[in-house]
């Protein structure tokens, strides 16, 4: 079906920008304006210090080292929250295209770049005690964003594995062995790497705990999903697997150089050619995720276990306050990272998510991704089953 901006999809972007005419190009402006803001922060992190003690609202530091960098990112983080927030509001609740709200979240570039360069100053002009309030509201806002993401990664399993059991031809099952036998390599792979990198010693008591805690809900994940009443398949878990692998080899990897533990970290200490890839890549992620996270607005379907309402022609492609939402929240994520989410910690240049505070956060972030995926399995029984209770 051909959607209501069709006919101006032969008109060139520049265009389509000046006309705000294409809601599928706007989101791709508003996630370059984001990797600006994570571009700034980074530089006023590691290369901003001699400018920012020349501001004496930047002061009341406490005296620990390299502060006044994570007042910056704070301070750029609350413009961009306060940039995405104002058009989460203007911009909730749009449904149809053609309306103001779709007008706005399309179009007036000229008047939202005014707007995005008044809220980066803004900050800069508020007193350290405000910014080290909005850097503890800031924790709770990225951990909203992580289960945002948690669920749209976990939706985004459930749909393809649903993809592939909708075909019950013999050649798609073999795909999906193959995919799922794979998974389930590049686990146990993963696992004794982390072993060997990351426990080389029996005192390493609290990485061998994360190691093998992994191993042991890869291990609950595939039995429940294998569970004749839930028949999810082997693939959903052998990828939640690869997840939880992935989340628990970036928490390991977090903690701070210098532990006897951590052999990897100190061979990575030096800021070489290899530490600066590793951040851009890491910062290009970040920006990835929350715009792939953005666009997503409909898998909390997934946890609500109904069927997509039928779209009309003139419908808005996504849900344009949650994407804003989304990257309001992704503000206060990046802000996270690049402080190691800690307001009073002294990061490494080119360095990103490090210290203890990071590596919990990933743990605890791995423990919830599996009892969300849990319960998305287990929920529809337990519904099925009271709904049979009564009406009996």
């Amino acid at each position: 079906m051909e959607s209501g901006y069709a006919k101006h999809q032969f008109k060139s972007w520049l265009s389509q920008f000046r006309n705000g005419s294409n809601p599928w190009m706007a989101r791709y402006v508003y996630g370059f304006m984001f990797l600006i803001a994570n571009l700034l922060a980074w530089a006023v992190r590691d290369y901003g210090g001699s400018v920012l003690t020349e501001m004496e609202r930047l002061k009341g530091c406490h005296g620990v080292k390299d502060c006044l960098g994570a007042q910056g990112v704070l301070r750029v983080s609350l413009a961009c929250f306060m940039f995405y927030f104002t058009m989460f509001l203007s911009t909730a609740g749009a449904s149809k295209l053609k309306e103001p709200r779709d007008s706005w979240q399309s179009g007036w570039w000229s008047a939202k770049i005014v707007l995005w360069v008044t809220f980066i100053i803004i900050p800069f002009l508020l007193p350290a005690a405000i910014i080290q309030l909005y850097g503890e509201i800031a924790h709770f806002g990225a951990g909203v964003f992580l289960l945002i993401q948690l669920i749209s990664i976990i939706s985004f399993i459930t749909w393809l594995n649903d993809c592939c059991q909708s075909s019950k031809s013999e050649r798609c099952q073999i795909h999906i062995m193959l995919l799922a036998t794979t998974a389930y390599v590049l686990c146990l792979t993963g696992i004794i790497l982390m072993y060997i990198w990351y426990a080389p010693e029996p005192s390493c008591l609290l990485n061998i705990f994360f190691i093998t805690w992994t191993l042991v809900l890869l291990q609950l994940m595939t039995s429940v999903s294998l569970h004749p009443k839930v028949n999810a398949g082997i693939l959903t878990p052998g990828l939640m697997g690869l997840y939880i692998v992935f989340i628990c080899w970036f928490a390991i990897r977090s903690e701070p150089t210098g532990e006897s533990c951590n052999r990897k970290a100190e061979a990575s200490n030096k800021t070489d050619w290899l530490t600066i890839i590793s951040f851009v890549i890491a910062v290009l992620a970040m920006v990835i995720a929350t715009f792939s996270t953005g666009i997503d607005s409909k898998c909390f379907q997934y946890l609500q276990f109904r069927k997509d309402e039928t779209e009309s022609e003139d419908d808005v492609p996504y849900g344009y306050g949650f994407f804003h939402f989304v990257f309001a929240t992704g503000a206060m994520y990046f802000a996270m990272l690049l402080i190691g989410w800690n307001t009073h910690q002294s990061m490494k240049k080119f360095t990103i998510d490090v210290g203890w505070a990071s590596t919990w956060v990933r743990i605890v972030n791995e423990w919830i991704a599996v009892c969300v995926y849990l319960w998305m399995l287990i929920a529809p029984i337990i519904w099925k089953s009271r709904q049979t209770a009564e009406s009996a």
